[in-house]
């Protein structure tokens, strides 16, 4: 470890001259580039100064500590001690810089929610998790785009696919993947019963560039007119687009825009991530028996989080972290478990490089 923060020093050291230079400067685009690189770094770098200098001051404390005066030998050790510990503590921040970021985190999501068991209750809180999703997205000031909502009489939602477009948002969407159970009475109930329904959410990263063509010869595409409001508009054109890619079977759909053109444009994005994420899947077991433990069937016993309303109530079961603001919550402020997530997963990781 110390000999690669080493060997990032000599780089931030040679940048810090690179960008300081007049030809350098004049190529705007390098010069971007490199200032990119010494930002990213500087970071790091401040965080391993900060080592060498402590591991400096704890060599001068085990000096004074053989001192014949017993007095400052004993200032010595207590010092070095306390600076033991600073040590320790910027150790751990140097591993967490030097752990291997995630290529696709800066990316932007979609985000795919469908009902699962509990049929309308289902789709009713599918529904609020879109919703709630939708408001966290604001909060972040991130832009939302909806691709194909297939809702109910009753005002909930079969599935919904969007999408967010907004820097890092893959990096804090990615922890919603999975099933969602949500425990409450229903509107619908005239006994006042509990009941338990679910919601399968799955988060995929934009897949903008791809390695891999998608042939025309293998798509079919038909048109058909949109569902649920939109007036006179909604009668009259066919501008819904269905795509399937014939040699997987993924189909896509996006009805949102008035354009047939642009619903196309949207459907090709979902498609081209989807093939993505498919690819990925199949190169990867490893990534494949996650996603399923992730997304599942929809089952209630497969479950990464529940909402407890009577309770008021949210409990992440990956981490046993329980909130008790429900409504806060549903509204989108979802910051403190998606950080106590991110957190988790970073000290899972730092455990594995240290075992």
């Amino acid at each position: 470890m110390f000999e690669r923060l080493a060997i990032m020093k000599k780089r931030f050291e040679e940048l810090n001259d690179l960008i300081g230079r007049s030809e350098i400067v004049a190529r705007q685009e390098e010069w971007k580039k490199l200032v990119k690189e010494h930002v990213a770094l500087s970071p790091v770098i401040d965080a391993y100064d900060n080592y060498l200098k402590i591991e400096k001051d704890m060599e001068d404390c085990r000096q004074m500590m053989a001192d014949s005066d017993k007095e400052m030998a004993s200032l010595a050790e207590a010092e070095y001690y306390e600076l033991k510990e600073k040590s320790a503590e910027v150790v751990k921040e140097l591993k967490v810089f030097l752990l291997p970021k995630d290529p696709m985190d800066d990316k932007n999501v979609i985000v795919e929610i469908r009902g699962g068991a509990g049929g309308e209750e289902a789709a009713l809180f599918a529904m609020e998790l879109m919703r709630m999703y939708h408001r966290f997205a604001e909060r972040c000031r991130w832009k939302i785009e909806d691709m194909d909502i297939n809702d109910t009489e009753l005002g909930g939602i079969k599935e919904a696919v969007f999408m967010i477009n907004g820097n890092g948002a893959y990096s804090k969407m990615k922890y919603e993947s999975g099933v969602h159970r949500v425990q409450r009475v229903p509107e619908t109930e005239s006994q006042g019963r509990v009941h338990t329904s679910t919601v399968t959410v799955a988060v995929l990263p934009e897949a903008e560039e791809v390695d891999f063509e998608i042939q025309e010869k293998d798509l079919r595409v038909d048109t058909y007119r949109s569902s649920g409001a939109g007036g006179q508009h909604v009668n009259k054109t066919e501008s819904a687009i269905r795509i399937t890619h014939i040699p997987t079977g993924i189909v896509v759909a996006c009805q949102d825009e008035r354009s047939q053109f642009k619903n196309r444009e949207k459907a090709m994005r979902l498609l081209k991530s989807k093939l993505y994420d498919f690819y990925q899947t199949k190169q990867d077991a490893e990534y494949a028996n996650s996603r399923r433990v992730q997304v599942g069937t929809g089952d209630r016993s497969e479950r990464i989080r529940t909402y407890n309303f009577p309770q008021g109530r949210v409990t992440d079961h990956r981490i046993g972290m329980t909130i008790y603001n429900i409504t806060d919550f549903m509204d989108g402020d979802i910051f403190e478990m998606i950080e106590a997530l991110a957190l988790a997963d970073q000290n899972a990781r730092l455990s594995a490089i240290e075992n």
